[in-house]
């Protein structure tokens, strides 16, 4: 594999000399930088860095290919810990149907939402579901997204959740970037369970998870804790059985209200608890004495227009927060984590410093990829980006809807 080397960097970011697994309160505004610095890649690690005043030369690299970021700033690419990009089709009719002023909730009671997905996944062949999700899967990187975690929940039954949990293992032995992948059964109970919750419940823990984990197919599983969804004692029920097949939870909580998803995702030990529009002041006690990661979506909170998760008044408590994109066909048609950065900027008031903390380091954290991704350190992967000549990286949330990426570079081969 060649060597690499950028110099001339108008700002390198994100600069970590040891592994940070994640950073906590009044930490996020803080954001080791160098201006005026050198990166060097080598076999596709960060083999190196400093600042051009100290350049001490590599004349003994051969094959060395050198780019000149002058008046650019090279970051760590984003760690992008929720998304659900293995889908088919699309639902832009629900669009419309909530411009016309239907909820999320009046949209699923009508057939429309999550089983609207479901049915079409169904009817997609694998290859076909491959061949779209990978589109979405090139995309984001091509936006900055250096991992990735998947979920499933689009099928909602055996041979359609293990359909597309079979394309997320296609397209992480792409090994392209870092790819997670969580079973997302309990996404929402389908028709041929409506009045049967808890045979469907009884599928997902005695065959699903059971049939998931012999194929090795998951890290993760997630439950949608929610009103009308899946309760809190069936949500620890669920976490419990993936517990005992090496499945580490995840959650779904307090999104369109308070069902105490969190509660229950710190009880089981969960890696993340993601949406929180609804949390509380006992929940984000709770989540002080845990090594649970509260992750703020904030492309479905604006899709759907919901009240926005506090994320600000976690941050001032002490807590970590991760920033995500919730790239979904229903409540968040987009992986643009950029877009999501000006959202956290303009709509929560997280500062450019704390955002880029929260979709580096701390979603590297949400997908215990803290060692491999999310920051500019020596013997991580050379996932970053360069952008185009711009002042600062504040400008990127500043500059919203404008995609100031110019150079993808993965495993310090360039990718765009």
């Amino acid at each position: 594999m060649s060597k690499l080397l950028i110099k001339n960097i108008k700002t390198l970011v994100q600069v970590r000399e040891t592994v940070v697994e994640k950073v906590c309160g009044k930490d996020m505004a803080q954001l080791p930088c160098i201006d005026n610095a050198w990166l060097a890649i080598d076999n596709g690690l960060i083999a190196d860095y400093g600042k051009m005043d100290d350049f001490p030369g590599i004349t003994d690299w051969k094959d060395l290919e050198v780019i000149d970021a002058t008046d650019k700033i090279v970051m760590p690419c984003y760690a992008d810990s929720h998304t659900h990009i293995v889908y088919a089709g699309n639902r832009e009719g629900e669009f419309v149907d909530r411009i016309n002023g239907l909820s999320y909730e009046e949209i699923a009671k009508r057939g429309g939402g999550i089983l609207n997905s479901a049915q079409l996944l169904r009817k997609t062949d694998e290859e076909e579901l491959f061949q779209q999700s990978l589109l979405r899967f090139n995309e984001i990187i091509k936006l900055g997204t250096g991992a990735v975690e998947i979920k499933s929940g689009y099928g909602l039954c055996l041979d359609a959740e293990l359909k597309i949990l079979r394309v997320i293992k296609r397209i992480k032995d792409l090994n392209i970037i870092p790819v997670k992948a969580t079973f997302l059964g309990a996404h929402a109970v389908p028709v041929e369970f409506k009045d049967n919750k808890q045979g469907y419940i009884d599928l997902i823990i005695n065959e699903m998870i059971p049939a998931i984990a012999k194929e090795k197919l998951a890290d993760y599983i997630d439950v949608f804790c929610e009103n009308n969804y899946f309760s809190a004692s069936e949500t620890k029920k669920i976490f419990e059985a993936g517990k005992k097949h090496g499945l580490i939870p995840k959650v779904h909580s307090e999104q369109l209200s308070h069902s105490n998803g969190t509660r229950i995702a710190i009880e089981c030990g969960a890696i993340s608890a993601d949406h929180l529009e609804f949390v509380n002041d006992e929940d984000i006690a709770l989540f002080k004495n845990s090594k649970t990661m509260p992750t703020i979506l904030p492309g479905a909170a604006f899709f759907l227009s919901l009240p926005l998760p506090p994320a600000r008044k976690m941050i001032d408590a002490g807590l970590p927060v991760a920033f995500a994109s919730d790239y979904n066909p229903g409540s968040c048609p987009s992986g643009n984590m950029n877009f999501m950065m000006s959202l956290a900027c303009i709509q929560y008031k997280l500062t450019p410093e704390e955002v880029i903390n929260a979709s580096t380091i701390n979603s590297a954290y949400a997908m215990n990829l803290s060692a491999e991704v999310g920051s500019i350190t020596v013997g991580k992967l050379a996932n970053i980006f360069i952008t185009k000549k711009i002042n600062s990286y504040g400008f990127i949330p500043y500059s919203y809807a404008n995609n100031l990426i110019e150079t993808v570079i993965i495993k310090g081969k360039v990718f765009i």
